[in-house]
């Protein structure tokens, strides 16, 4: 049986995050943003970092400028809804409503959470 892969290490995700909250920026202030320091070693890691994201298509690299600007390619709801998707690959045999149930007997849904519930199922149906 294959291996599942996280879409994203959580590393990888705490550049997303910066870059989600505060827009495209340069590698020294994602390390600056991420570790509150910059350091060489830091600066190196971040780099690594976007290099990884950017061969997963998950951010987008400018480099008209001297300095590089990042920016994410991807939202934070177009992630999880990947994330999801492979859950109910790895877990369910690909289908989404075992997966949904057992997330909702797991839960415990307040009435706006439940309301809110009805009404995508019925926008669905």
């Amino acid at each position: 049986m294959p291996r599942s892969s996280s879409l994203v290490t959580s590393a990888e995700l705490a550049v997303l995050d910066f870059l989600w909250e505060h827009g495209p920026a340069v590698v020294r202030q994602i390390t600056q943003g991420i570790y509150s320091k910059n350091s060489p070693a830091l600066h190196a890691t971040v780099n690594s970092l976007l290099e990884q994201l950017e061969a997963k298509e998950f951010i987008e690299r400018d480099r008209s400028g001297f300095a590089h600007v990042f920016q994410a390619k991807i939202t934070r709801a177009m992630l999880v809804g990947k994330q999801l998707e492979q859950l109910a690959d790895s877990h369910f045999g690909g289908s989404l409503t075992p997966m949904l149930l057992t997330l909702a007997e797991k839960v415990k849904l307040g009435r706006r959470d439940r309301e809110a519930l009805r009404r995508i199922i019925e926008k669905i149906h």
